[in-house]
């Protein structure tokens, strides 16, 4: 392989040293359609393994000197290399309105971001894994009542069955970042519409979190408007509740 890539602090790039961890991060990916987006491959560690699946393999990096890199070492065919921002991009730049499966080592200053627009396009990714700051991706696994159950939790698992893998130690990447990786999956739900105002869910789950000491009756004040909780959940705690009931604290404000 050529010369390598030079990790970028104002990009968030931590590169995997070992093809061990990185195929064992592949085998974390369910494979439930044909396609498959990589998110920042940076030198390929990753895509190697992706691309030994019966799937097809597409990579976006917005490091020019990442994709320089996989191009002169032939890690991938230039047809199925883009040069942008995730973020940035339609989702129809990916696949078309053909299903995708998002894939990658995330870079851990945008991977919620990352996250919620996997959630906003949820009708054409079935599946996300990967892998986050260790207390991100335990953070989206968490079941209600623990203490890293929060905003991401919620939104994330009304749409996706979750399950953390294992933690990666921080010296198994250059430069080793100051935080431990933890990798994770999610598969959409069978059905992924939800009874509620899905609009309104957001900011009940954003707004109960944003002040998550407050019971629930002084957090929610302001939507409630007239409306009195009930005397048990109106004492209740955001962490204390579940999918389902932010589903019927959604409705009942709605009502």
């Amino acid at each position: 392989m050529g010369s390598s890539v030079r990790a970028k602090k104002n990009l968030g790039q931590h590169f995997l040293r070992s093809s061990a961890t990185a195929k064992d991060i592949a085998d974390c990916l369910p494979l439930l359609c044909k396609n498959c987006l990589e998110i920042g491959p940076g030198m390929g560690i990753l895509t190697q393994h992706l691309l030994d699946k019966p799937i097809f393999v597409k990579v976006i990096e917005i490091d020019g000197e990442s994709i320089d890199y996989l191009l002169a070492n032939d890690v991938i065919p230039s047809a199925q290399c883009i040069q942008g921002d995730f973020l940035q991009l339609p989702v129809s730049e990916f696949f078309g309105d053909e299903e995708f499966m998002v894939m990658g080592n995330f870079p851990y200053n945008i991977s919620s971001q990352i996250v919620f627009k996997v959630i906003e396009n949820r009708q054409q990714i079935p599946v996300m894994a990967g892998m986050f700051q260790r207390e991100v991706a335990r953070r989206i696994c968490s079941p209600a009542g623990s203490k890293e159950y929060g905003i991401l939790s919620v939104l994330v698992q009304a749409f996706y069955d979750t399950k953390y893998h294992f933690t990666v130690d921080e010296n198994e990447f250059n430069p080793p970042p100051k935080v431990k990786s933890g990798v994770m999956s999610m598969v959409r739900k069978e059905n992924y519409t939800l009874p509620c105002d899905e609009k309104l869910l957001f900011e009940v789950v954003k707004t109960a979190f944003n002040q998550r000491r407050k019971t629930l009756n002084n957090s929610l004040k302001k939507m409630l408007k007239d409306k009195k909780l009930d005397e048990k959940v109106g004492l209740m705690r955001p962490e204390q509740l579940s999918v389902e009931e932010f589903i019927a604290l959604t409705n009942f404000i709605a009502g």
